[in-house]
């Protein structure tokens, strides 16, 4: 376990992990933990991750922090971690140990994988506030028995078929968090309606004040920001709401709003280009002509000509 300058807790083994807790390191590139069993109680301490991580909380004495935010890490509710990330541990009741358990892997394991090749389609590790996932009763006892299954991989002597069936059964975990994510994002169809209202809003003001002028091209990120969320739940929500990404649905708006001052302005296509954020207009005619067919120029001629 080091520490580096500013007392940040670099969490880049599996092992180090284990020697923070006081827990016994069954193989160098996973683990499977349960903190009631923890030798060590480890409170208020900041962690950097350089290993995945998904945790099921069971109890409700602490509280996790992601940058100067806190989590919406309750009893019953899981939230995930990826290389990189910076998170910030406090326990409501000191001396007390978490009722927590876990699966710890190091991205070694899952390079050349089926799961390496699919990490990235799990968006939840980089969820932030208020994005936890929260679990039926029935969904957690899956969940612990995908721990289960893990564990006991872990306590079978190593031989050829260890990694294969680690990295299966740990992309059957991730699996069933997926589709109990999906189900949250139904059981959450208000609020979400509100977030895509407030989005469309933003989206509104982004083109109709300087906010272009002064921000550019607008971003995912600019958006989910705007709506209090991480830009990976941000994006899976619209998805899921719309059928389309966000990067899309801002696209679609960009088009609409350029057919307008195509066909209802006498700018030039540059200078419709240049208000719509982009940097360059042959980025502005090349998106323009994958969603439409034909050019700005093409399409100010059609209309010219009817």
């Amino acid at each position: 376990m080091m520490k580096n300058n500013n007392g940040i807790i670099e969490l880049d083994s599996i092992d180090a992990y284990n020697a923070l807790y006081g827990l016994e390191t069954l193989h160098p590139l996973v683990a499977v933990i349960d903190l009631k069993k923890a030798a060590n109680v480890v409170n208020h301490v900041k962690m950097h991750y350089g290993i995945y991580a998904l945790y099921l909380k069971q109890g409700v004495n602490c509280t996790l922090k992601y940058g100067r935010r806190n989590y919406d890490y309750q009893e019953g509710s899981i939230v995930s971690f990826a290389p990189g990330q910076l998170i910030g541990y406090d326990s409501d009741v000191d001396e007390i140990k978490p009722d927590v358990l876990g699966v710890l892997f190091h991205p070694d394991l899952i390079y050349g994988t089926s799961l390496g090749k699919k990490i990235d389609n799990y968006t939840f590790f980089s969820y932030e506030q208020n994005e936890a996932l929260h679990l039926s009763l029935q969904e957690r006892c899956i969940i612990i028995d995908c721990f289960y299954k893990i564990r006991q991989e872990l306590e079978h002597p190593i031989d050829k078929h260890s990694r294969e069936l680690l990295c299966v059964n740990i992309e059957l975990l991730l699996e069933y968090c997926m589709r109990f994510y999906d189900r949250q994002f139904i059981t959450r169809e208000k609020i979400n309606n509100d977030i895509l209202q407030q989005f469309e809003q933003e989206l509104n003001n982004y083109f109709k004040n300087d906010t272009i002028l002064r921000n550019g091209f607008p971003t995912v990120r600019y958006f989910a920001e705007k709506c209090c969320l991480s830009p990976g739940y941000f994006g899976d929500l619209v998805k899921k709401e719309t059928g389309k990404t966000a990067q899309e649905y801002i696209q679609n708006k960009i088009i609409n709003i350029s057919k307008e001052r195509i066909i209802g302005s006498n700018q030039n296509i540059s200078e419709i280009a240049y208000t719509l954020g982009f940097q360059y207009p042959q980025h502005f005619s090349r998106l323009f002509k994958r969603q439409v067919g034909c050019t700005p120029l093409e399409y100010r001629q059609q209309y010219d000509l009817n």
